[in-house]
């Protein structure tokens, strides 16, 4: 038909468009049928859509109505080298349907590219963060842990088992995060000077009299806990007498039953009465054990006084009734005391003297017959947090005192430094109970000491009496786990056996011949404890159960999942790329793959590992990918067609990828990565320049340093790049004030302004500070809404613009209020003390609740325009620019499309107004060229401020510096990514690298460091400050919700990285620049001005739209993937450095989890992007049945 009419003579109704191409109107039959025809573009399965005209011109949408009751449109299809198949949105059925399933494909394809990361990672941790084999084997009385009689003096006593018991009864009092020096008294530096005054300092009055004045009834120990130091580690630590491992810290909130041997179980098995008072930890571990338990909630870290109270009110009536046999009072102010203001707050003092009284209470009520222990789980950092394994968190404080002389010795100088699990075996023996299967401590040989005997052989005999019991029970423990566990060194293991076997060799000899061996009995003491610490020493190290084959397989996956990443980015801008096989061929290889890893195990009699399965259907999925990879290698193709990215981004991947193998680089992370990034924006500004967009090509000296090239004019002056450059320094130097220092750099001092208001403590300052915080927030405000006004997006009276209008103003005015609650809480009049109470419930939950109902509508209107219907035509006319001869070159291919548009605009306008007395009627829609970016930058708003709400009150200035240091970024990256052909389009890697790396330094910038003490754990308690009950998934969420924000902004917002250089495109009026048609010309003449496309620019191209989004989330997810992957491996290749669980583990667990926490908020991003389009679609068909009714 297109031929036929082109063939025909021209008659008075066709238009030349030069080129070749002419416009034919046909009129006939009560129908207006416009059809566009020439040599190069041709027609293709064009459907007939019975409707009204409608255009989608620059920046706005009209709608014509026609004046016969009905219009039929044969609308454009073009075909040629440059577009392989364009079909415009007016084939209502299969062109909708088509981009719906090209975005779905898209998103599966994302997802399963994050499931083969997840599954590496899983794969990884399984081999790598393995827990010990817990045995469940138990001691008893029956079964002495040895050949050999028993002990000196055990037989025929009452109540003996493998001694006889010293004590009838325990006090057993933890203080939780008593450090060593909260024990201590004030001291002074030198000779004359006066003490050092520090609030923690000499609380512990008493304790120190008793020291004292009764030196062979009390003694202090340092007490070393081994790291990780969280509470439900210590915990079991405390009574197995083992050590825990790394991966177990992840279950501090979420505490199960031990099922090893400990005291307690020994304790009910014996028929010992057993009462608890304080956290409610206890009752998880020990379900059904106490004969009586008054249990509190724990993890309320901001309230000092509700379990030390609750013990209070239960201790001394307890101990006077007598129907106990060991009382457990874990007391928890000191410890959260710490996390809410830290050691050095005078809340700390008033704690420690309300300890100190306790401890003079129990120790007027102690009958001779009960021994009491002090003792503190672990320390605290100068911030008062704990978790890792410094110097201030493993050292805590053990007090023993009994009312009958218990150390023969004089009080030492120094207090003797002790490992904590030696107290359970210690323990054990005092009690007459057996020593747990599982132990590993070393019995303290002092409390063994014959007290008051004139003859050192007793003493000496009863200490090694202790020691080879426990010996022989730690060589039982031994031989047991090798058989049940292959994870201990052979060769140290033989050695130790050697060493034992000699020591109770000399031990029996001893027992028969008592008399006049002092000399030979040390010897004997010696060398069990040489034993004991060898053993505690193998298992420290060998307790780390690396499965080689898991970390090597699990590295290899997530490898492959970025060199997949790498090879589709690549891939998807081809012009024969097609969608549908992303999704399907996966699938069936993936599935076959598992179902095959299943049979095998199946018939091999092994148990499926879903974690095997997993990695089995990602290695399945990725068969026909590396397939294609391969044949695509045998072909002769140029070596940058393989490795896409440009030489200097490659150059700081390769810097990222190898600094994660150093310690001292990870360590410093938080002053290296803001210099990283200062160095990226100059090299950017740079590469401005290189390209030749900041000044005219006629200027440019410079080559071009291996960065892909654009053939766009400059869009902006040196001035304004070099700005936006001096302007991002100046960001990341302010947003570099608020760090924290790591432990391992004594010399750093960490930021004051990380701290809440509440813990200052000048009523001024405070005031200062919490104008600067609200201004922040008013000014984060303002500066969105002004923004969102410059595009005309708040004129709509759509519900999402509505709720930007007036919700967003509550949320600030929530926050504000709630800072100002949480920051003067304490000094709050009694009588109002329920009202801040309960506002400090409510308001929390109200600036959530919404944030969740703004992002809900945003999800259901996302379309933020605004719409006018006027009579008449358009008051701006669009002037056609002829052209002869045919296209020379893409631009020129370019450039015809919008001509016709806007030339049949033009034509049709005119033709409708002759032949109808009234105009016709016109349906504006203004901004459509800014709608996918006033979705994200509100949806990114509303997440924000939620987020802000988790952290301390002076995190809101570097959250105002996170949005302005974003909107330079994204205007210095827009400057140098042309936008003048319809596509393909692309984002570069550069502004790709800049934005993952971006988000680390505000990772830092907030106040975290990749390690356990550094987590705010207040952040659990904002909006529940009485706590979470039984719930661990809700304090997770907000706790990690705090820890990850950085990732989860950066990541839903990725996709402005696509669509601002186009909003870009609106900045003042645009001239269209034409190329001459000699190419040895290089002027350029501007055409007259027109109204920029903007993101409209995407929807022309809708294949070319979704294959960016998939390269952009392809691109991110290499960029982040490359830095697991290099945690892993440097985890893997140095497992047995002396830093591995302090920096290498930590540093592996949090990229872990803020790689997850990317890939949810990307795909996040993207789908949003996605609803606004097809929200944009609907608007556009639902406008065009209202017109026709």
């Amino acid at each position: 038909m297109c031929k036929s009419l082109c063939s025909t003579p021209k008659d008075p109704d066709s238009v030349d468009l030069g080129w070749g191409l002419e416009i034919s109107i046909l009129n006939g039959c009560s129908r207006l049928m416009p059809v566009i025809c020439g040599p190069h573009l041709q027609k293709h399965r064009c459907n007939w859509w019975r409707g009204t005209l409608h255009w989608v011109g620059y920046g706005a949408v009209y709608l014509l109505e026609g004046f016969q009751e009905e219009v039929i449109l044969a609308w454009l299809c073009i075909e040629g080298p440059e577009y392989p198949l364009v079909l415009y949105p007016t084939v209502m059925n299969s062109l909708p349907a088509t981009s719906r399933m090209q975005k779905i494909s898209v998103l599966l394809f994302l997802a399963w590219v994050g499931f083969l990361f997840y599954v590496g990672i899983a794969l990884f941790t399984s081999g790598f963060l393995l827990t010990r084999l817990e045995l469940t084997n138990h001691s008893s009385c029956q079964e002495p842990p040895g050949p050999g009689s028993l002990p000196w003096g055990s037989q025929g006593k009452p109540g003996a088992c493998w001694m006889p018991s010293r004590f009838s009864r325990l006090v057993l009092v933890l203080i939780d995060a008593l450090r060593f020096d909260f024990a201590q008294p004030q001291h002074s530096h030198g000779p004359g000077e006066p003490p050092v005054s520090l609030p923690f300092l000499g609380k512990l009055d008493y304790l120190q009299r008793i020291l004292e004045i009764q030196p062979h009834h009390a003694r202090l120990y340092q007490s070393k806990a081994d790291p990780p130091t969280t509470t439900m580690q210590r915990l079991k630590a405390l009574t197995t007498g083992s050590l825990p491992t790394f991966i177990d810290a992840g279950s501090n909130f979420a505490s199960y039953a031990i099922v090893e041997d400990n005291l307690i179980k020994q304790l009910a098995s014996a028929g010992r009465r057993v009462v608890f008072m304080g956290d409610d930890t206890w009752k998880d571990l020990f379900p059904g054990v106490f004969s009586q338990a008054f249990f509190f909630p724990s993890f309320n870290v901001r309230d000092l006084h509700t379990v030390d109270n609750g013990i209070l009110e239960h201790l001394y009536p307890t101990m006077d009734s007598s129907e106990w046999d060991m009382l457990i009072a874990h007391f928890l102010g000191v410890d959260h005391c710490g996390h809410k203001h830290g050691p050095h707050h005078p809340e700390m003092a008033k704690k420690l003297s309300q300890m100190d009284q306790v401890i003079q209470g129990l120790v007027d009520r102690l009958e001779n017959d009960t021994l009491l222990v002090v003792i503190g789980d672990h320390g605290m950092t100068m911030t008062g947090d704990h978790g890792g394994d410094s110097e201030l968190e493993i050292s805590a404080a053990l007090f023993l005192y009994s009312p009958t002389a218990l150390f023969p010795s004089a009080l030492p100088q120094e207090p003797e430094i002790v490992p904590q699990i030696n107290l359970v075996p210690t323990l054990a023996l005092l009690l007459g109970l057996p020593i747990p299967f599982g132990n590993i401590g070393e019995v303290m040989v002092e409390l063994f000491s014959v007290v008051e005997d004139p003859q050192p052989h007793s003493s000496a005999l009863a200490q090694a009496s202790a020691l080879h019991l426990n010996a022989q029970q730690v060589s039982r423990f031994l031989h047991t786990y090798s058989a049940a566990a292959q994870d201990l060194q052979i060769k140290e293991l033989h050695r130790l056996q050697n060493l034992f076997s000699k020591a109770s060799a000399d031990y029996q000899r001893l027992l028969q011949s008592p008399q006049g061996a002092e000399a030979a009995l040390q010897t004997v003491i010696t060398e069990l404890q040489q034993f004991l610490r060898g053993v505690r020493a193998m298992c420290i190290e060998s307790w780390a159960r690396f499965s080689l084959v898991r970390m090597a397989g699990g590295a290899a996956l997530m490898a492959a999942a970025c060199f997949l990443c790498l090879l589709v980015s690549q891939w998807v801008t081809s012009p024969g790329f097609y969608f549908c096989p992303l999704l399907l061929t996966p699938m069936a290889y993936g599935l076959a793959g598992a179902i095959v890893c299943a049979g095998l195990l199946t018939a091999t009699g092994l148990k499926p590992d879903p974690v095997v399965l997993g990695a089995m259907a990602a290695v399945g999925s990725l068969l026909p990918f590396l397939w294609k990879a391969w044949a695509g290698w045998g072909s002769k193709r140029p070596p940058a067609a393989l490795l896409p990215i440009p030489g200097p981004v490659l150059l700081f991947l390769l810097i990222r990828f190898a600094a994660f193998f150093s310690d001292s680089f990870v360590v410093a992370e938080a002053r290296a990565t803001p210099f990283l990034l200062g160095s990226f924006i100059l090299l950017l500004v740079a590469q401005l320049h290189w390209e030749g967009k900041l000044l005219p090509p006629k200027l440019l000296t410079i080559p071009r340093f291996c960065l892909s090239a654009s053939t766009g004019p400059p869009r902006h002056n040196g001035t304004h790049a070099l700005g936006l450059g001096v302007g991002l320094l100046l960001c990341i130097r302010l947003a570099g004030l608020f760090h924290r220092c790591p432990e391992e750099t004594p010399a750093c001092h960490s930021s004051p302004w990380l701290s809440p208001l509440a813990s200052m403590v000048g009523g001024r300052a405070k005031n200062l500070w919490y104008g600067a915080c609200v201004g922040a927030l008013v000014a984060l405000l303002v500066a969105v809404r002004l923004w969102l006004r410059r595009y005309s997006n708040l004129k709509s009276p759509e519900p999402s613009v509505l709720f930007v209008r007036w919700g967003l103003p509550l949320m600030v005015l929530g926050t504000a209020a709630y800072w100002a609650l949480a920051s003067g809480a304490d000094e709050a009049p009694p009588r109002l003390r329920a009202l801040v109470a309960g506002a400090s419930v409510v308001l929390p939950r109200a600036v959530a609740g919404l944030a969740a109902s703004g992002l809900m509508l945003l999800l259901w209107r996302p379309v933020t325009v605004l719409v006018k219907a006027t009579t008449g035509a358009p008051r701006t006319r669009t002037v056609l620019t002829p052209f002869s001869g045919p296209p020379t070159s893409r631009a020129d291919l370019d450039y015809v499309v919008p001509q016709i548009y806007r030339h049949m605009q033009e034509e049709f306008r005119g033709r409708l107004e002759r032949t109808k007395s009234q105009g016709p009627l016109t349906v504006a829609a203004y901004q459509l060229g800014s709608v996918y970016s006033a979705a994200m930058v509100t949806a990114l708003t509303l997440l924000a401020f939620p987020l802000l709400l988790l952290h301390a009150e002076r995190i809101s200035l570097v959250f105002l510096l996170l949005f302005l240091q974003s909107f330079l970024l994204l205007h210095l990256l827009a400057a140098g990514i042309s936008i003048t052909t319809p596509g393909p389009f692309t984002v570069p890697w550069q502004a790709v690298s800049a934005w993952a790396l971006m988000a680390t330094q505000t990772f830092y910038s907030t106040g975290h460091q990749p390690v356990f003490p550094a987590i705010h754990w207040h952040a659990a308690f904002v909006g529940f400050p009485e706590g979470h009950g039984s719930s661990t998934w809700l304090p997770a969420l907000l706790v990690g919700a705090n820890t990850f924000a950085s990732h989860l902004l950066f990541a839903v917002g990725c996709p402005l990285l696509l669509l601002w250089p186009f909003l870009c495109e609106s900045q003042g009026p645009r001239k269209k620049w034409q190329p001459l048609g000699n190419e040895t010309e290089s002027r350029v003449k501007p055409e007259e001005e027109e109204e920029p496309l903007m993101e409209m620019r995407l929807r022309d191209a809708p294949h070319h739209f979704n294959a960016a989004l998939l390269q952009l989330g392809l691109k991110y997810f290499f960029v982040l993937g490359i830095q697991i992957l290099a945690c892993a491996l440097a985890a893997s290749i140095l497992r047995r450095h002396l830093m591995v669980w302090k920096v290498f583990a930590p540093k592996f667990i949090f990229e872990a989890v803020g790689f997850i926490v990317s890939s949810v908020g990307l795909f996040l991003g993207i789908a949003l992007v996605m609803r606004v389009d097809g929200a944009v679609s609907s608007w556009f068909r639902q406008l065009v049945l209202a017109q026709q009714r």
